[in-house]
């Protein structure tokens, strides 16, 4: 069975490249949502293995939705990456603190995309 991923990503262009790159080249099984709310009222319909959440987002931030996500009976221990722009070392430290498995730096590379990730889980299990 393969890895279920809610991918949570404003931007369409990002959602396409990462889809294609986690499904193709991962064999991943990748869920998308443009928000955060639309997020919150999939996710039990698709109860993901793994949480990629774009930080920076109108209306509700990744951080934000991580937090509600991790309150969901059944999906307390779901393990979070992070994606976002901001590297400053103190936003990475802030994720991290809320749990975030890792995070990964936009822009990303989509042909190196599932190793990523495929990485972080195994440094994590």
């Amino acid at each position: 069975m393969s890895l279920k991923i809610l991918h949570v990503e404003d931007d369409l262009d990002i959602q396409e490249i990462a889809k294609l790159s986690l499904e193709a080249l991962g064999g991943f099984t990748v869920h998308q949502c443009a928000s955060g709310q639309s997020a919150l009222d999939e996710v039990l319909e698709f109860n993901p293995d793994l949480f990629l959440l774009d930080v920076m987002m109108p209306e509700m931030s990744g951080d934000t939705l991580y937090t509600k996500l991790k309150v969901i009976p059944g999906l307390e221990n779901t393990p979070a990456i992070f994606m976002t722009a901001r590297a400053q070392s103190k936003n990475i430290a802030y994720l991290k603190e809320l749990g975030a498995l890792d995070v990964i730096l936009k822009p990303f590379d989509a042909m190196l995309l599932p190793e990523q990730i495929t990485t972080i889980l195994a440094a994590n299990s």
